[in-house]
């Protein structure tokens, strides 16, 4: 298997903002170009973990340098304490406060001013999902040490807290298979693949020196064909008709997959005891942080045995409030089919919400409503997780991912506050999660490590309350069309969020998108250009006292701090730099 080589190479940049403060109106923001930027080679900078339990020793290792380098801890954008770098590694002991996000970065004086050649975020949080990050694995056959702590170590270098296991089972109804009292070495999961015992084991274990938990993958409901000879009754199933006679199922190719998947009713109670014996079994015998348990979506109208018709998504709230009191100290998840289910989900004391996302839910905006309909189900107690696959016809051959739809649609998704399933071994094109047709260039590469250090670094913004609302925000000099959320092709979005002491503003780039399908099923999305120097003018009654501006695509998603005028309620700024995701933090006193 080809692994993932994260290592970035980039070339930064350094650009000053030369924005007049006491300005008052958007004429006076001329200025003159700006003098050739100073190339600067980066930095590559690492943490030796996903996350940081509150006072944990964080150790950074930077790659090799020249020159006078120093160090620089952010929250937000307040500088909390900077040093000059003595060597290529050194540890910080991560502040005390529960789940907040840092940025840290690596500057150097270049005629006399500050600028930033490497970064990374800490994600500093006792319970990984109160801002999950997830990832997948998929690929469990005889695979050596090596190729598993290369896997673990990627994932960590983008801050992935936890890690769906998907199809690691045996049978659905009987996960880990047994040799007597012991778990068997392999077994063969539905689709004939070839499963080792041992390399389940030693990637929980290698994540757990990464501080990225290991969920275990299973359906809540499912059966193989030869359920009789395992002890689950015929009785416990889902049917089609209310006489029993034909037993709900999932078709698979019997080419491809060892059985159909039988459908059970998860609220009957008999099949909820076997099913959790069997899930204690996993846990006896592997470190599993908990159940990342999955469904199959709307099946129709279906009956228990006795001919009674079941409501399936009701049936979720029984089955997991049991699985809760029978396994207090294990996380839960449970896949919302597009949605399917979730106000019965959330109800219940699942630890996040998540998300497969699907057909008829195509457009940016509906995974804005998505996320936001999830904070609303859960008081604003869960933070998402969405499943929803790239460049999806265009993973049926081999190829790579479409750059400019990935970002927009990971732009899209981490502005509203949720989080993008989307990386494993490999990425993410089919719901069918060994796919690995599609790779990831290098230029993808790089952005990603920006785009998941801005989501870490920033998450208490992104993630951690504030109330979406429609700013008053015009260009000042004609230099961008903007629009108030939803998208608009041609346009820049504006998609705001209040804070009792700050207003957060996101600019999303669709000047230059030719859809606003966020999948990009054939990887046609288009990369936008990048608009430099523009001035925006925001209505604000309240008294301004900084404004300031990050973007992963700029500056390695470090913060600038931006002149300003206000005048009444009239704020102006300059925007230095926007390509695909700008977020504007104005501060009040």
């Amino acid at each position: 298997m080809k692994y993932f080589n994260f290592k970035i190479i980039i070339y930064l940049l350094a650009a000053t903002l030369t924005i007049g403060c006491n300005k008052s109106d958007s004429e006076n923001f001329d200025y003159t170009p700006e003098e050739e930027p100073v190339k600067i080679v980066q930095i590559e900078l690492k943490t030796d973990k996903a996350a940081y339990v509150p006072g944990e020793q964080v150790v950074f290792s930077a790659a090799q340098f020249s020159g006078s380098v120093s160090v620089k801890y952010k929250y937000l954008n307040t500088v909390i304490a900077q040093q000059p770098l003595s060597g290529s590694s050194w540890e910080w002991s991560s502040p005390s406060d529960d789940f907040k996000g840092y940025m840290v970065e690596l500057y150097q004086m270049v005629d006399g001013k500050e600028v930033v050649v490497g970064s990374v975020a800490v994600d500093v949080s006792s319970d990984w999902t109160k801002f999950p990050r997830y990832g997948f694995l998929s690929k469990f056959d005889a695979i050596s040490d090596s190729q598993i702590n290369q896997v673990v170590d990627n994932l960590k270098d983008y801050h992935i807290n936890g890690l769906q296991y998907y199809d690691w089972h045996n049978k659905h109804h009987f996960p880990l298979k047994m040799n007597g009292d012991s778990p068997a070495s392999n077994w063969l999961d539905i689709a004939k693949r070839e499963t080792s015992f041992s390399t389940v084991e030693k990637y929980i274990t290698a994540s757990k020196g990464k501080n990225i938990a290991s969920m275990s993958y299973n359906l809540l409901y499912g059966a193989w064909e030869d359920f009789a000879s395992d002890g689950v009754s015929r009785e416990w199933m889902l049917f089609n008709d209310s006489n029993h006679q034909n037993i709900n199922k999932h078709d698979l190719d019997a080419n491809w997959a060892l059985s159909d998947i039988l459908v059970l009713n998860p609220a009957n109670t008999l099949w909820q005891d076997y099913i959790f014996k069997k899930t204690q079994s996993i846990y006896d015998h592997l470190d599993f942080d908990g159940w990342h348990l999955d469904q199959l979506g709307n099946r129709g109208t279906v009956y228990d045995y006795d001919g009674k018709i079941v409501a399936l998504d009701n049936a979720f709230g029984p089955f997991l409030g049991n699985l809760k009191q029978a396994f207090p100290n294990k996380k839960m998840v449970l896949n919302a089919v597009n949605q399917y289910g979730q106000s019965q989900i959330l109800n219940e004391a699942v630890d996040f919400a998540y998300t497969e996302v699907w057909q008829g839910n195509e457009g940016f905006d509906d995974l804005a409503t998505i996320i936001k309909r999830n904070n609303t189900l859960s008081n604003n107690s869960k933070n998402t997780v969405l499943a929803a696959y790239m460049n999806y016809d265009l993973a049926n051959n081999t190829g790579v991912f479409n750059t400019p739809g990935v970002l927009l649609t990971d732009a899209v998704i981490f502005a509203f506050g949720g989080a993008h399933l989307e990386l494993g071994e490999h990425m993410l094109g089919k719901e069918y999660f060994p796919n690995n047709n599609l790779a990831i260039n290098n230029e993808l590469k790089n952005s990603f490590s920006s785009y998941y250090n801005f989501l870490v670094a920033y998450q208490n913004l992104l993630r951690d309350g504030g109330t979406f609302n429609n700013p008053m925000l015009i260009s000042g000099d004609g230099k961008v069309n903007l629009n108030n959320w939803p998208p608009i092709s041609s346009k820049v979005s504006v998609i705001g969020k209040e804070f009792s002491d700050k207003q957060v503003i996101h600019l999303i780039n669709f000047s230059e998108a030719n859809n606003l399908n966020w999948r990009d099923l054939n990887g046609e999305q288009q990369t936008p250009k990048i608009k430099k120097d523009f001035i925006l003018n925001l209505s604000s009654s309240k008294n301004v006292t900084k404004v300031w501006y990050a973007s992963p695509d700029l500056n390695l998603g470090s913060s600038v701090e931006l002149d300003f005028s206000q005048n009444g309620n009239n704020l102006i700024f300059k925007i230095p730099s926007l390509q695909y995701w700008g977020m504007i933090v104005v501060e009040y006193s």
